[in-house]
Formats: C-alpha cells, structure tokens, sequence
C-alpha cells in the first residue's frame, strides 16, 4: 500500500509550481526526471500551448510512452480516479442486477458532490448504477457501487490494493469518488495505467464511449410506472458541449474537477490500429475547455508521432502478469522496464436507453497486443491468454457489427472544493 502523500497545494495564477527533483522510475529513467521528456527524431515539434503540470502521451496498444511531463508527479486526481475504482468494482456485479437503494448508502457524500440523482429506496440496475458513475460522475452512483462492494472502507482498500497490483505507486486511495480528502493523490502516468487497464474491459468500454443515455426516476403516483430523465455525458471532447468539436475516434475515458486539483482528463482515440491515451492534469485555466483543448493538442501529435518518435519510457503491466523469473519492475532496477501486454480499444460513442438493458448504439472495437516470447512463466502466460481472449470478443464484435453492452465516461467535482 502506497504511503500517504500530502497533495500539492494549488498554485495561485502567478506562481508556478515546482515538480519534486526525484520521482518514480517506473517505466523507465526518463519517466521520472522533472520537465517535457520527448526524443522527436523525425517526429514534430510538440504543441507550444501546453499548460498542464503533467502530462502522458501513450500509445496503449504497445504499450510505449511517446513524451511525458513530470509523469509521475504526485497531484490530486479528482474524478480520474473513478477509473481505478471502475477497474476494482466494475467485473464483480453483473450489470442488470437490481438493488434497492438504503437512506444509509446516499448518507455520507462530501458536501457539493456531483450527482446524477439516485433516489432512496428505489431500484436500480447495476448498469444504470455505472452510467450514472461514468455519464455525470454521480458521486451518489459510486457510493451505492461502494456499500454494495461491502462498505466506503473496504473499498478504498480494495482500490489501493488495485493500484499496487497495477504497479501505480504514485496513487494514494483516500475516497472512492475522488472527492478532495488529505493526501489523496495519483499522476498523470498512474491514471494512464487505470484508463489502459479499464479498456481491456468490455462494459468499461462501452460505458465511457456512451454520449446519452436514459436513467431511471421517480415512480409516477397516478400510473405507478417509473419514469426516466436523460444524462448526457460530461467529457466535452466526447460530446461536443460547451462549444468544443468532438474528437475523431474518441472513445472516452474521464474526467474530473475540484477547486484543489483544478481540471483533470485522461482521454482515449483510435487511429489507424492504435490507441493512443493522454492524460493530462492540472492545466492552466486560460479557457473554460483548456484540459480538453491539450488533451486534443497531444492526441493529434502522438498519431503524427507514431513510428518516428523514440519512445522515452513504457507501460508496466500489472504485477499479477509477471512470474517470479520476469523481468523486474523499473522501480526496483531503475532500468525500463518492459512493456505489458498492448491493449488498444476503439469504440464510436453510443446512446443507450438504460431502461431496456439493451443498447441501441452500436461499438466498434479496435484492437491491439504486444505477445512476448521466451521465458515466460505459466501464470504470465495464463494472463496474456485470458486478455487475448478478451480483445477477440471485442474484435468479434466489432466485424459482426455487434455491439457489447453500452455506458458512459464522466467527470467530478464540488463546491467547497467544487466538483463538477
């Protein structure tokens, strides 16, 4: 379990923080040195407007690290870390299972928590549940998801338990929403970790590629049915709200905002066979779309990037891929470490009728795996198996014009520490 970290304090706009001279090492030396980390070769030139504190441009289908700033510097997540609480819930309820919500379960939300508007003794789908977590970041969403997991606690620990099976060092678990809390903290290379890992998920796909979707209400006194309202999705370069031109072969993931971690986006396309993920925290607020607009920025110089560029560090895969006789993480030999097994997963956005359990969009899934040979442990090979398998559903799918389950991708925040 990662020790408590305090989180950086929030600059005020005249001053400029300053990144800690030592940092992790995992996925390479380069990873944890302060500043842009890029070898371009006959790349372009990185975009100039870029403001973010940190930042992670890489390609999650070969798992290599195409340029970074200050990856692994320790800064509040907000919402982004519903992404690693998404990767611990997310494969142990069955989506249309029901449950009856509890006054208790809706009882200990930080104050000015983002909501999507779970009622109390109401029922709800575990599909819904989920959008209602990815679409709006429904802090009410994760809390429900949380007692049914066996309580706030348990599923705290069960997230940093995840994150350190995920090799993410940098991430302190405090809340299970992200809500700003003491010495919660993650990096931009973490929360790359948690969207690459989400995406080897097919429900997690689906859901953060959703645009809209229909969520239960009340139950109407005269005809005793229960009604729905619509959701529609917070990411703005998914949707295209608040002015921003959605981005081609978006498919997600999260995003976040509190007053104390500023705005935060890990985001996810597929171009040409590969998906590239950015994740970028902490930009300067010059415009109301800012971290969109960089994440956009950087999306467009990856894949201008792709096959020119040296890469400058990888992504670990997680530990329970690794036997005893592989190679060592970076963090303890201080040398790259070797990339994990790609997982790149394109999927068009959906719109979804939550009612019906059925999805009336359709996903297409983009595909791609990095096989290592030689030397490999049973278990390692168990892992890669059950992925491999996991993607060739996906790609199934995408080829039959099938669609697997659809969801959402959200974002967070609050007032106090505002969240939205």
């Amino acid at each position: 379990m990662a020790a408590p970290a305090a989180a950086a304090p929030r600059a005020k706009a005249s001053e400029s923080p300053v990144p800690p001279e030592a940092m992790s090492t995992v996925g390479g030396e380069l990873l944890g040195r302060p500043g842009v980390q890029v070898q371009t070769g006959d790349a372009p030139q990185l975009p100039d407007e870029i403001t973010g504190l940190s930042w992670v441009v890489a390609d999650a289908t070969t798992g290599e690290v195409l340029a970074a700033k200050n990856a692994h510097w320790r800064l509040p997540p907000a919402s982004t870390l519903k992404m690693l609480f998404a990767d611990t819930v997310l494969p142990k309820f069955p989506r249309t299972t029901k449950h009856t919500v509890s006054p208790e379960e809706l009882a200990d939300m930080g104050e000015g928590s983002s909501l999507v508007g779970i009622k109390e003794h109401l029922d709800y789908r575990v599909e819904d549940l989920w959008r209602g977590v990815f679409l709006r970041s429904g802090n009410d969403a994760v809390h429900v998801l949380a007692h049914m997991n066996g309580g706030i606690s348990a599923t705290v620990r069960e997230m940093q338990a995840e994150a350190d099976t995920l090799q993410a060092g940098d991430t302190h678990v405090v809340s299970p929403d992200g809500y700003d809390e003491p010495g919660q903290v993650s990096s931009a290379y973490d929360l790359t970790l948690f969207a690459r890992q989400g995406l080897r998920n097919a429900d997690f796909r689906s859901y953060c590629a959703t645009k809209t979707a229909k969520f239960p209400g009340d139950t109407d006194a005269k005809t005793h049915q229960r009604e729905t309202f619509e959701i529609e999705n917070t990411d703005r370069l998914l949707t295209g709200s608040w002015g921003m031109t959605p981005y081609p072969g978006l498919i997600g993931v999260k995003n976040g905002f509190t007053t104390n971690a500023g705005n935060t986006f890990t985001g996810a396309a597929v171009r040409g066979g590969h998906t590239l993920i950015v994740t970028v925290m902490h930009p300067q607020p010059v415009h109301t779309n800012q971290v969109y607009i960089e994440t956009g920025q950087l999306l467009d110089w990856g894949f201008s990037a792709l096959g020119k560029v040296t890469p400058v560090g990888t992504l670990v895969g997680p530990r329970s891929d690794q036997s005893s006789d592989a190679t060592p993480a970076a963090s303890q030999t201080g040398r790259q470490a070797r990339p994990g097994a790609g997982a790149g997963a394109g999927t068009a956005a959906v719109e979804t009728d939550s009612t019906g359990g059925m999805s009336t969009g359709w996903v297409a899934a983009g595909i791609g795996a990095v096989v290592a040979v030689g030397g490999l442990g049973l278990a390692r090979s168990r892992a890669r198996a059950k992925r491999r398998a996991a993607w060739g559903e996906a790609a199934n799918s995408a080829a039959s014009g099938t669609a697997p389950p659809a969801g959402s991708t959200a974002v967070g925040g609050r007032r106090r520490r505002r969240r939205r």
